[in-house]
């Protein structure tokens, strides 16, 4: 029997994974990642290092100029996986 999904929106996955990048909020450092699967609020990554993670906020780019971004709260990590809510500007 299949656990039902709790979820409130549906995730796409990527079977291979598609080229993102973590950045910083002020810029000072960026990393690779892997978008595994996003929904509308938030998506699971693969960075290439947990060491620069310890700040809760930072963007995800999605197009290597940074013209495709979302800003992103940090939710989970288990072993090399991340999770990563996105966040919406206040009004």
């Amino acid at each position: 029997m299949a656990i039902p999904e709790k979820r409130k929106f549906r995730r796409v996955a990527f079977d291979r994974g598609v080229d993102a990048w973590i950045m910083s909020i002020d810029g000072t450092w960026r990393l690779t990642c892997k978008l595994r699967d996003a929904s509308v609020e938030g998506a699971r990554l693969v960075p290439s290092s947990l060491e620069k993670l310890k700040e809760k906020e930072f963007f995800l780019l999605l197009s290597s100029t940074g013209l495709a971004y979302r800003r992103c709260e940090l939710a989970w990590i288990n072993g090399d996986e991340i999770g990563v809510k996105f966040l919406r500007m206040k009004r």
